[in-house]
């Protein structure tokens, strides 16, 4: 681990000094919060793109949906999906309508709640009621979910490319809109989530089991230390 990457663990400003125990410990803290949450945001993902998909579908008539010229999509999102079939075809398989949306990545998904597709198509507003069936009728606004999803994609792509949360302090709302988000599209499915979380109870434990884990002794009694 390059001395670059673990600077981000060092002191904060109110901390005098950091110790190369405390450092590491914060990194590996990191990675189990990552961990952590890997069950809640990928279901949340493949929840939202397969309801999205099963929607359009039905209401296009057409699995590929996303060809369909009465659904415009916006330039970028075009770009998206020509780069998924490319990515596909250069993989030797045949392009189908499943494969490319397996293939589309979660900012793809959640872009299709902005303002244009409120305007130029039918998936806005009434898709909100299908793709979430079990969201309160109140909460029916796009901006808003819009928003939310914006805020799961944005801690999926941190936690996704091994970067720094360790740090964040409204970390428990973030994992809470992201189960929150999973029983508005299905409760079956918020209740699996659960049995395999362990969020709380890794952000609860914090630093302590990494402090105290036998390695830092075996690294003492070696002479070399970490």
């Amino acid at each position: 681990m390059s001395t670059e990457r673990l600077s981000a663990y060092a002191a904060s400003p109110e901390e005098i000094e950091t110790t190369p125990k405390l450092v590491l410990s914060r990194y590996l803290l990191n990675m189990a919060l990552c961990e952590s949450l890997y069950p809640a945001l990928q279901t949340c993902e493949i929840a939202l793109r397969n309801a999205i998909h099963t929607y359009l579908t039905t209401t296009l008539r057409r699995e590929d949906w996303f060809d369909a010229p009465s659904f415009q999509l916006t330039p970028w999102a075009q770009l998206e999906v020509r780069k998924a079939k490319d990515k596909i075809a250069k993989s030797g398989k045949v392009v189908t309508a499943g494969r490319v949306v397996a293939e589309l990545q979660f900012g793809f998904w959640t872009s299709l709640f902005e303002a244009h597709y409120e305007q130029k198509t039918a998936f806005l507003p009434r898709g909100i009621k299908a793709v979430f069936p079990h969201l309160p009728k109140s909460l029916h606004k796009r901006k808003e979910r819009k928003g939310d999803l914006e805020r799961v994609r944005t801690l999926r792509n941190r936690v996704f490319h091994h970067e720094r949360i360790v740090h964040w302090t409204d970390l428990e709302a973030q994992h809470d809109l992201i189960v929150q988000i999973i029983g508005w599209i299905s409760p079956p499915l918020q209740h699996i989530t659960a049995a395999l979380d362990r969020f709380h109870a890794v952000r609860k434990a914090g630093l302590t089991p990494f402090l105290n884990n036998p390695m830092w002794h075996v690294g003492e009694a070696g002479g070399a230390g970490v």
